[in-house]
């Protein structure tokens, strides 16, 4: 009886540590197994589609496993995919504090950043990325394209500089590439760049816009014809090489062929200052050229002023407003303009 008694007291202590074991230790790895499956549920769904009942998997995986990072990540996507932006980024970035090594989640972190127009945090963001995954073209593309936005050339140009080692045969960094030598006026820098994305793909109208920019920067007006006209060949209804060919034509003095090619670019995009001013220039020398025709006046002054209702700050074309603009006749413009 001793013995049966003796035994008995042992299963009732080994009964109780086990039941701290469950309150302990053992209910995490409890939660944790179940925040797994309900992981495994929320990939099942989101594979179908179905977002919302996706969610609600990964967010009870979450609230189980705090630090499970896949439940955060794939929120994240979710939420993104949603157009909910600002809450993908607290998904993505707790992911990331409970998982630091993750490459995928932090490209996706800054690439929201820099979509939300959020360019430091941006940088920052890339900047891990880069770290965690040198080689990785897009990382560094991206990252040189935000220091670019942010007006930090030099830093841009290198990044563009390593996406090119990374992976020489894609265009897209040499084109960043000379916009920023071309913003630096490193011309000739430029337009090798340029030349080396076209190299690698042809059909790139806007390289070329980019291109005929540069060398009208050089004076060359020519062979900026000759590329817009290509760009128009590859892309007839692309406004910014109507609007490109229309400012060379001007500087070339060739008034009438750019009033055609402005209103060329306008016909595919109403929307662009630049296509209204240069339409207004012509009309303002059309009108110097012949005072009695003020209509010519009247004309540039309307298209100046649509240039600028599209873009406020544009000093040049105020002043010309100014200078140009009827002084009023009216008595009660006279009577307030007179007052001390």
């Amino acid at each position: 009886m001793k013995l049966n008694a003796t035994i008995v007291m042992c299963a009732w202590v080994l009964g109780a540590a086990g039941a701290l074991l469950c309150a302990g230790s053992g209910c995490t790895l409890v939660k944790q197994h179940q925040a797994g499956l309900r992981v495994e549920q929320g990939e099942q769904l989101l594979a179908e589609e179905d977002l919302e009942a996706a969610l609600v998997e990964f967010e009870a995986a979450a609230e189980l496993h705090p630090q499970m990072a896949v439940a955060h990540s794939r929120m994240g996507v979710i939420y993104q995919r949603m157009g909910e932006y600002e809450r993908a980024i607290d998904c993505f970035a707790n992911a990331i504090r409970n998982n630091p090594f993750s490459f995928g989640d932090t490209l996706s972190l800054a690439r929201l950043y820099h979509f939300t127009k959020r360019l430091h945090d941006a940088v920052e963001a890339y900047l891990h990325a880069c770290d965690l995954k040198p080689d990785d073209f897009d990382a560094q593309l991206n990252l040189g394209v935000c220091y670019q936005q942010l007006g930090e050339i030099q830093p841009a140009i290198e990044r563009f500089e390593n996406a090119i080692e990374i992976d020489a045969d894609r265009p897209h960094a040499y084109v960043n590439l000379g916009v920023a030598y071309d913003t630096q006026e490193k011309y000739y820098e430029a337009i090798h760049a340029f030349k080396e994305a076209l190299e690698r793909d042809n059909h790139q109208p806007l390289v070329l816009v980019n291109l005929a920019h540069t060398y009208m920067k050089q004076d060359r007006l020519k062979i900026a014809r000759a590329t817009l006209g290509t760009a128009i060949d590859l892309d007839d209804k692309l406004a910014p090489a109507h609007e490109a060919m229309g400012y060379c034509l001007f500087r070339s003095q060739d008034y009438d062929e750019a009033e055609d090619a402005y209103n060329n670019a306008l016909l595919n995009d109403s929307k662009l200052p630049n296509t209204f001013a240069g339409l207004g220039s012509i009309y303002a020398l059309r009108f110097v050229q012949d005072k009695d025709r003020g209509e010519y006046l009247n004309r540039a002054l309307e298209y100046w002023h649509r240039s600028l209702e599209l873009e406020p700050n544009q000093p040049r074309i105020r002043n010309l407003v100014a200078k140009y603009k009827p002084q009023s006749t009216d008595p009660v413009d006279v009577l307030l303009t007179d007052r001390p």
